[in-house]
């Protein structure tokens, strides 16, 4: 019933489709959200490596900027006020959780840096980086949907980028949050889609570019 009651007075009334030059946002795909043996690790944060790292495979053969990003902190001075608590006991530079997920990680390709708070481009280099490559379509992969994903989609949105959301390359704890946020941000602010139609237009944008 609710789904109805958005779309009679408007929302989702338009498709934002892709543009012409991608660029892909990766929020938090550190060890500390993807260990396996973690408490953030989940089915839904696990099946988003696995898909992702097939879009990423196929966006740095084809010269798709990359950006990559992790949380730290030096200490509790520069931390915002979360209300999470193994931010406030382990996320901090040097600590293994800051590590990087190897699975969707390039240290030779993606521009990867830390953020503070939860969107990837939040006082952050991101929108430095993307529009030196005339980025204009942001797809967005990572986690977790309900917090960094959904903070990182309205920032994308409102930096004008048309922004794509793979269902299948973001993940949550829980499948709730992780499917009632991106049906909310589908009928606000971005297309939600699964990572088949990102890599099919990714190998369309290869045959247009190479």
């Amino acid at each position: 019933m609710s789904d109805k009651v958005y779309s009679d007075i408007g929302y989702d009334a338009r498709t934002i489709g892709f543009g012409e030059r991608p660029g892909i946002a990766v929020v938090d795909f550190q060890l500390g959200f993807t260990d396996p043996d973690g408490q953030f690790s989940s089915k839904l944060v696990e099946r988003a490596i696995l898909n992702t790292s097939k879009i990423l495979s196929l966006a740095r053969e084809v010269g798709v900027p990359v950006a990559n990003c992790y949380t730290a902190y030096h200490s509790g001075k520069d931390m915002p006020y979360w209300k999470i608590g193994p931010v406030h006991e382990t996320f901090y530079y040097g600590h293994p959780c800051t590590q990087m997920e190897p699975r969707t990680s390039d240290q030779s390709y993606d521009f990867i840096f830390c953020k503070h708070a939860p969107s990837i481009f939040f006082n952050t280099p991101a929108n430095t980086f993307f529009t030196k490559y005339s980025v204009d379509t942001m797809i967005v992969v990572g986690c977790m949907t309900s917090g960094c994903i959904r903070a990182s989609v309205i920032d994308s949105f409102s930096t004008g980028y048309k922004t794509i959301v793979p269902e299948d390359c973001v993940g949550d704890a829980d499948d709730r949050p992780h499917q009632d946020n991106l049906r909310d941000i589908g009928r606000r602010y971005a297309d939600v889609l699964n990572s088949s139609d990102v890599i099919e237009y990714l190998e369309d944008y290869r045959g247009r570019n190479y």
